[in-house]
């Protein structure tokens, strides 16, 4: 089912001659600095790190919290909403389709609808919705189905561009979650660990047409989400894949280095991005594998340091600001901390013990933390203490899904709602 009602299109930016890496580099920054605070396009915002670029959010909430603007029921589903000129992009499940909605990101109205058959089931309860969330590039939405079918969607109209059965064509054997990892859109080319046979652990396609450019590794997939990065001036692309951490040229596929860093149960998942900090690499996982530091020099990997005892990441990736970490350590099921750590040592600076599973989102020097139990908490990130500022109940159920902000307002879901929460000052 496809609807559609009139809209204007996206605009164009032509870009001076340059060298064809720093030709994509130079396009990755400019959508990456686009529109401080307008837009959340992508997984964990425009950089993928989680950070809201605006500066005009409440510093404070009334006891009475934050106003909701709209809210509206939604189908199954972790992915997260996104933001992109005025339009909301919704990715969830309803009935036996996978479906891509676009809403206006003011009021709610629906704008247009995609849908398309999915048998997909999951092996432990964990519900059939998709897993990844929704990338906006220019005039294009793509979206990546729990049952690995990759769609490019028109994000002015929702007719569709093309797709591409991921599974089938690269031999995918089904994982334990189910395909979760977010495609990357860097200039032409999508990148994406789709953990394919035959040399296909990792894949880059033309972002217009779903050609396969390149493959490369025998990496089975993960659920976490690729980034760019930048090291001695040469583009990279990282893949947290359920083996480890690699690192990749963005044109050629050439793998530049390597850090294995999985956990020994076969049950089990790296699911939070790495975060890129200057030119170190902060990787962290649960399963009894921990968190490590790695810095890049050279081509190869320096481990700064490691640990099981300072911040493992289950699924929710952490934030940096000022050289510490904010993230959550421990396995959901067992109801993790809270904590900050000393980004150069993994030294533990607080912990908020049996705080419970979540999400972390910085804007500024303000911490958004969105707790599963629907609970939203303002704290100031800071080293010193957990320090909280305004507390609000904004959703009931379980809150799995990220939340998106974008021109001060937060749109999350749990279960079965899809709320918009004003927080802009």
């Amino acid at each position: 089912m496809n609807r559609t009602t009139p809209s204007s299109g996206a605009s164009t930016l032509a870009l001076p001659a340059l060298p064809a890496a720093l030709r994509l580099w130079v396009v990755l920054c400019l959508f990456a600095a686009s529109a401080p605070g307008a837009d959340w396009p992508q997984f964990l915002g425009p950089n993928r790190d989680g950070v809201y670029l605006g500066d005009d959010l409440a510093r404070e909430w009334p006891a009475s919290g934050p106003p909701t603007v709209w809210e509206r029921p939604v189908g199954q589903g972790y992915s997260n909403p996104v933001v992109a000129n005025g339009r909301l992009i919704l990715f969830h499940r309803e009935g036996s389709k996978e479906v891509v909605e676009a809403l206006d990101a003011e009021t709610g109205k629906p704008l247009w609808s995609f849908d398309y058959p999915t048998t997909y089931r999951s092996d432990f309860g964990f519900g059939e919705g998709p897993r990844a969330s929704p990338v906006v590039v220019g005039g294009q939405v793509y979206t990546f189905g729990a049952q690995g079918v990759l769609h490019c969607l028109q994000v002015v109209s929702g007719r569709k561009v093309w797709s591409l059965d991921t599974h089938k064509k690269f031999g995918v054997r089904k994982g334990y979650f189910g395909a979760a990892g977010t495609p990357l859109v860097v200039g032409t080319r999508l990148f994406l660990n789709v953990g394919g046979t035959d040399g296909a652990g990792v894949v880059a396609l033309d972002k217009d047409m779903g050609r396969l450019l390149w493959k490369a590794s025998d990496d089975p997939a993960s659920h976490a989400s690729a980034v760019a990065a930048s090291f001695g001036g040469e583009p990279h692309i990282l893949f947290f894949t359920r083996t480890g951490l690699l690192g990749a040229h963005p044109k050629t596929g050439e793998i530049f280095f390597e850090q294995r860093w999985r956990a020994r149960s076969n049950a089990s998942a790296n699911a939070a991005t790495p975060l890129v900090i200057g030119d170190r690499i902060f990787l962290s996982a649960s399963y009894g594998v921990g968190a490590t530091l790695l810095n890049v020099k050279g081509g190869t990997l320096e481990t700064v340091w490691s640990s099981d005892e300072s911040l493992t990441n289950h699924y929710s990736t952490s934030v940096h600001h000022d050289g510490y970490l904010y993230g959550f350590h421990g396995r959901q099921e067992h109801g993790p901390s809270l904590r900050c750590i000393e980004l150069n040592t993994g030294k533990v600076q607080w912990s908020e013990e049996r705080f419970g599973a979540g999400s972390i989102t910085r804007a500024g020097d303000r911490l958004l933390v969105l707790r599963e139990n629907g609970e939203l908490v303002l704290a100031k990130a800071s080293p010193a203490s957990f320090q909280v500022v305004a507390r609000a109940q904004i959703l009931q159920g379980t809150v799995r899904a990220y939340p998106a902000i974008a021109d001060g307002l937060l749109y999350a879901r749990n279960n079965d709602t899809l709320v918009c929460v004003r927080l802009k000052r």
